[in-house]
């Protein structure tokens, strides 16, 4: 059984957050965007696992105009 916050995360710091600071933007600018605070992110894509709060899966998909139904199907869980 895989761990749900685990994947989460993953999930949040390849697609999106890897992604982001690829582009050249910053850390800050994505926790800006989605939200979040930066230290959120740092907790998010960090080695020790995050139990991230419903609310804040909820912000992060809000700012991508995507509801948390559809995260789940993204993420396959």
């Amino acid at each position: 059984m895989s761990n749900i916050n685990v994947e989460i995360c993953s999930y949040i710091t390849k697609e999106w957050l890897l992604p982001w600071i690829n582009e050249g933007k910053s850390q800050s600018s994505f926790a800006a965007k989605h939200n979040i605070d930066e230290s959120t992110v740092r907790k998010i894509k960090g080695r020790k696992e995050y139990r991230i709060p419903v609310e804040t899966l909820h912000k992060i998909c809000e700012a991508r105009d995507l509801k948390l139904s559809a995260f789940f199907n993204m993420v396959r869980l």
